[in-house]
């Protein structure tokens, strides 16, 4: 797994609402587990731009609503260090990927972090914009 080139702030915890940014059915997700994550005992996991969650879909197509499911988030209100400078966005919102880290959908709405580019070149191939 490749490094980050910024400094992310991990905002988001477990039971943190995001905005499904693809087109694979799922509207709004819920953060239910931090893949890979390191915290302290009694500590909720913590996440950030470019970590894989496991989420469960609450609104969406009802074929996919209740389903447990790996995204990859993509924005984050907190703002975010990138070299001299700071970065945030308007909303929390992820990607739904599979287990090879290649997106379930087929196009991405709004913009995504370039601290993706690296990780997952697949999920940058199909998005509108990368800031």
């Amino acid at each position: 797994m490749l490094g980050m080139p910024a400094r992310i702030t991990k905002a988001l915890t477990t039971k943190s609402r995001l905005i499904c940014d693809d087109n694979s059915g799922a509207k709004i997700v819920e953060i239910i587990n931090v893949k890979g994550a390191k915290a302290r005992a009694r500590r909720y996991p913590k996440a950030g731009i470019g970590d894989i969650v496991m989420v469960a879909v609450k609104k969406g197509k009802p074929e996919m609503v209740k389903r447990k499911e790996l995204a990859v988030i993509v924005r984050q209100k907190k703002e975010f260090r990138r070299g001299k400078g700071r970065v945030k966005f308007e909303d929390n919102a992820c990607v739904l990927i599979d287990d090879q880290n290649l997106p379930k959908g087929t196009e991405i709405k709004g913009a995504i972090a370039r601290e993706i580019a690296d990780r997952f070149p697949k999920v940058v191939a199909i998005a509108a914009s990368v800031v």
